[in-house]
């Protein structure tokens, strides 16, 4: 089967299956969850026959690409393309997603049961799988901000599931709004490359970068503002605030959407996008991540809630991944170690999301104060949930251990290479010694110890096989990587865009039959492999690749020892403190209260955007609706006042001038008509005393007047 026929079967079943599961899901038997999860098993298997047919070809350039013109654009005769694309990137994203949404598909079968919205919930999957997927596999912009937003939309829905609570109501609407602000500064940089390109395909954009058209301030603020919707929906600060809240949804869907696709769909932008990128973007990207995954990481040292814990740890780990990317940009290695890292992580955090589901769901609690000793009796879900922490954690020889550190090696080297970016080694070091403390105080107060809510450990068992194999496959997928580490055959097929491989892939040359461009003409820009080198080359300072050799192994020996340490150093504190209670928590929570009460309040960024920002804005919009209502709606309202005034004070001129003197001048034609209807009065007698007495007048009448003349 072709590349392009497999993507379009991976796309077109889920969106059949939101059809049938929409229209008929009621009518199906189980209502319809086995058709939703099977279409998932099968979009799973093209997927990964996809990813082995483009990895095992020995070339970056493996792949394939179709599109066809779509609507031309009136006056000038261009065409908007649509297509789609698969190359290593894309191959690697479609197993990612079709792994994860496969199992949370599988284990909502008994984590949903019995939800009076079971239908409205898993066409509600699918759609936004479809959606996911889709933005994988696009060829260009236009199709590719489509589904960002239909995943916007599905996760408004899947967020609200239980909207008849105020809280997952707020949540869903505080998600769509903040992902919004991120949203439209992505399409006003989408405007900015149509505008200087006038396509919106990879191919193009990419050409326009090496031949100069799009270049300079314009290049700069393009890759800016597309960075800018990656900040909205990668949950990166400042516009982080969405998605611990987002947790009032299902906890499958804080799996699939919060861990592993929807909030990766800016890391993957970015990584698409990497080519149109400038040194600006790159350390805007760098400084923001390494910025967000030290913020979110000391929230979530003092977190209750089992899956806000986790919801921190996604924004912290989301900020590596942007902050290997930034490195990217100036050591080739931080991209392909911060795509690689959303490949690890989205298997070892959907694994801890649906294991805090199978908490949960045992429990009735969401709160870890009120857990405690659940290792003997939930075994699965411990040795599962353990495996997972110690990926997050970057414990050798777990996934996390070859991506997380890999990412801290790159800020490291970029550090040696240029002091003044220390800061970000920094940031990456600190946040995994707070990931390795607040993972495993919560791995403590979860599973070991005493029960503190002895009635709800008394009823607590073990998940069920189909929330239980979830569990194991992705705590297996999260032993050790695809590949395994550094080196291997993963990462000499990794997805960092090569200069040559970009010429090969996208120039005009890889068109063939397979392609399905249909247009009447397809501008091609020239390729010039020199100026693509030049624009896109990783931007650092070197003295020759012995020196780099000799940097990259000395930043990779200092970070495997930094991170051990540190990790080592986080577990142990947790450990005299939730363990051996050498430390109390308590004790420290007062001792540093400011601070203490400061991470608690997520350092009052909601409470400064809803002092700054939501109600300020909901000030404006009373002033605005009160203006309407009084000012101009008062003007118009004045308008008919007046007028209906006018027109009574001219109906009324017309009844009583116009229409009486009307009608008196027939009321007048009336009475004279009655007064003269009554010498009618039908006696001939008293007519013929008429004749005589006219007769009399006339004749006398005459005699006058002949007297006069006479």
């Amino acid at each position: 089967m072709p590349l392009i026929a497999s993507a379009i079967l991976i796309i077109s079943l889920p969106i059949a299956g939101f059809f049938m599961e929409g229209l008929f899901g009621n009518r199906l038997p189980r209502k319809g969850d086995w058709l939703a999860t099977g279409i998932m098993g099968i979009v799973l298997g093209l997927s990964l026959w996809v990813f082995f047919q483009v990895f095992n070809v020995n070339s970056p350039d493996a792949g394939a690409r179709g599109s066809a013109a779509w609507f031309s654009m009136a006056g000038d005769g261009a065409y908007l393309f649509a297509g789609l694309m698969i190359d290593n990137l894309t191959a690697m994203m479609l197993v990612v997603v079709s792994v994860v949404s496969f199992l949370v598909h599988l284990y909502s079968v008994g984590y949903m049961h019995g939800d009076p919205k079971y239908v409205r919930y898993y066409a509600g999957l699918q759609l936004f799988s479809a959606a996911m997927l889709g933005l994988v596999l696009s060829d260009n912009l236009l199709t590719l901000y489509i589904s960002w937003e239909i995943m916007g939309f599905c996760s408004y829905l899947l967020i609200g599931h239980y909207f008849e609570k105020k809280s997952a109501a707020d949540a869903c609407l505080k998600a769509f709004m903040t992902t919004r602000v991120g949203d439209v500064l992505m399409f006003l940089g989408i405007l900015i490359i149509f505008w200087r390109v006038g396509s919106l395909r990879y191919a193009d954009i990419f050409a326009a970068v090496a031949s100069g058209t799009l270049s300079g301030s314009w290049q700069v603020w393009a890759g800016l503002l597309l960075f800018g919707g990656a900040i909205g929906k990668s949950a990166q600060f400042p516009l982080h605030v969405w998605l611990p809240d987002a947790m009032e949804g299902p906890t499958p869907v804080s799996a699939l959407i919060h861990a592993a696709t929807m909030v990766a769909a800016g890391v993957y932008l970015m990584a698409r996008m990497y080519l149109l990128l400038t040194p600006e973007v790159f350390l805007s990207m760098a400084y923001i991540g390494g910025f967000t995954a030290i913020f979110a990481a000391t929230i979530g040292v003092v977190m209750d809630d089992i899956k806000k814990v986790l919801a921190y740890s996604t924004i912290s780990q989301l900020g590596y991944m942007m902050l290997g990317l930034g490195v990217g940009g100036f050591v080739l290695t931080g991209y392909t170690a911060g795509v690689y890292h959303l490949t690890t992580h989205a298997f070892f955090k959907a694994c801890l999301f649906l294991g805090s589901g199978s908490v949960i769901h045992a429990l009735h609690t969401q709160s870890m104060s009120e857990m405690g000793g659940l290792r003997k009796k939930m075994p699965v879900t411990f040795v599962t949930f353990l495996i997972a922490t110690l990926a997050l954690t970057g414990m050798p020889p777990f996934s996390g251990y070859f991506t997380k550190d890999s990412i801290i090696a790159s800020a490291i080297e970029l550090g040696m290479r240029q002091p003044r970016h220390w800061a970000l080694a920094g940031f990456a070091v600190l946040a995994a010694f707070f990931t390795a403390f607040y993972m495993f105080r919560l791995i403590f107060l979860t599973f070991f110890g005493q029960p503190r809510n002895h009635d709800a450990h008394r009823h607590a068992h073990e998940s069920g096989w189909v929330m239980a194999l979830p569990l194991i496959i992705l705590a297996l997928l999260s032993i050790y990587p695809i590949g395994g580490g550094h080196g291997n055959w993963f990462w000499s097929r990794n997805p960092a865009p090569a200069q040559e491989s970009i010429i090969n892939h996208y120039g005009p040359k890889s068109h063939n039959p397979s392609d399905m461009d249909t247009a009447p003409h397809a501008k091609q820009p020239d390729h010039d492999i020199t100026t693509l080198r030049r624009m896109n080359n990783p931007k650092h300072e070197t003295d020759g690749t012995q020196n780099d050799e000799h940097l990259a192994h000395a930043a990779h020996n200092a970070a495997v020892t930094v991170s051990l340490a540190v990790l080592a150093l986080g577990i142990a504190f947790a450990w005299l403190t939730y363990i051996r209670r050498a430390i109390r928590a308590e004790d420290v929570a007062r001792r540093f209260a400011v601070i203490h009460r400061i991470l608690l309040n997520k350092y009052y960024i909601d409470e400064f955007y809803m002092a700054f920002v939501v109600r300020p804005f909901l000030k404006l919009s009373a002033f605005m609706g009160g203006f309407d209502k009084w000012i101009i709606d008062g003007l118009v309202n004045l308008t008919g006042i007046l007028t209906r005034a006018l027109g009574w004070l001219v109906g009324l001129h017309d009844r009583v001038v116009v229409d009486g003197a009307v009608n008196a001048v027939a009321d007048s034609a009336m009475a004279a008509g009655r007064a003269a209807s009554r010498l009618q009065t039908g006696r001939v007698s008293n007519y013929l005393m008429g004749i005589l007495l006219g007769m009399v007048f006339l004749a006398g009448f005459a005699f006058w007047i002949l007297g006069r003349t006479g």
